[in-house]
């Protein structure tokens, strides 16, 4: 009989754990940003190394012409949109040089990868930060997006459900 009833148990435990992965993202938005920053927080423990600029600090640099979006991301999340004047960072690593002047500031969804990017190029001397809550971030900060024409846009690719953390008003896909 106790076979029995631990048979359904780890069917149960999955269910669950599957219930809280769909659930959805918060309701406002000041509890959307701060589970942001909640799981970076989290994420910056692989990549302590990395020079971090705030989202905050970013929008205020691009809105005075200063800064080098540079976007880490896959072609496929690029796709849907990026911030205004974002390069790849192949683009960014042809000729780094190109770009001098500007504050040279890498993203993605949420950090991660831009955090082990970040930190892979400072060890060899180039100049990039990271930004602290990545595209999500910025858009908490105010910042715009634009689509692959360079037009304004509300859609973000935020790599998956987990992400799906940005600002009302925004359309997310993964």
């Amino acid at each position: 009989m106790p076979h029995q009833r631990l048979s359904w148990l780890p069917l149960a435990v999955l269910l669950l754990l599957g219930l809280c992965a769909c659930s959805r993202p918060p309701a406002d938005d000041a509890a959307r940003k701060a589970r942001v920053y909640e799981l970076y927080a989290g994420y910056k423990k692989d990549f302590p190394q990395a020079p971090e600029i705030s989202a905050a600090q970013a929008v205020a640099l691009a809105q005075q012409g200063e800064l080098l979006p540079i976007d880490v991301r896959e072609p496929v999340e690029r796709a849907v949109s990026t911030l205004p004047g974002a390069v790849t960072a192949k683009e960014y690593l042809a000729d780094p040089g190109r770009f001098a002047g500007k504050k040279a500031v890498a993203y993605c969804t949420i950090g991660y990868r831009s955090g082990v990017w970040a930190a892979q190029e400072a060890k060899k001397g180039l100049p990039v930060a990271n930004m602290a809550g990545g595209l999500l971030g910025w858009l908490h900060a105010g910042g715009t997006l634009v689509d692959a024409k360079g037009e304004p846009t509300r859609t973000v690719h935020v790599y998956g459900r987990t992400w799906d953390l940005a600002p009302k008003g925004f359309t997310a896909v993964w």
